[in-house]
């Protein structure tokens, strides 16, 4: 990996990151889905660097242009401007289970990183330069319009 690579990449995963704590953090339902379209932009930009381009188009303009467009349609037509209480629970157990699932994801995240083979390999991942050099945009057309 080159210099401009990993620098992309730190900067691509703080954006993602942030985007991502933003979405669990926000107040305002609102926030939260512009909080989801900067983490869907950021992993857009590190499949640009993936050399993906064509999946990195299809984040922008499925995800983020699409369905994040009817998450704040929807939000919008159920209204935003009420206030709920927080507090009250309607489904009893609800928040001890939640707390459950988050402690075993925490522990088996550490558990699988100890016990995993990790495997690197070749930085293009999507097979940019092969078969006579045509990019993946062109080997996906090719294939879906012939065979």
């Amino acid at each position: 990996a080159t210099v401009p690579d990993v620098v992309t990449f730190v900067i691509c995963a703080i954006v993602v990151l942030s985007g991502a704590a933003g979405v669990i953090v926000s107040r305002h339902a609102v926030h939260a889905a512009l909080s989801l379209v900067l983490t869907l932009f950021g992993v857009a930009v590190l499949f640009v660097e993936q050399h993906a381009y064509f999946l990195a188009a299809v984040q922008v303009i499925v995800y983020a242009g699409a369905i994040v467009v009817l998450f704040l349609f929807v939000i919008m037509f159920l209204g935003v401007d009420r206030k709920e209480d927080v507090w009250f629970e309607s489904l009893k157990g609800q928040r001890p289970l939640a707390l459950l699932f988050v402690a075993v994801a925490l522990g088996g995240v550490p558990a699988l990183a100890a016990t995993a083979h990790w495997v690197t390999g070749a930085h293009h991942v999507s097979a940019a330069t092969t078969a006579g050099h045509h990019t993946d945009v062109y080997l996906l057309g090719r294939s879906y319009l012939t065979t």
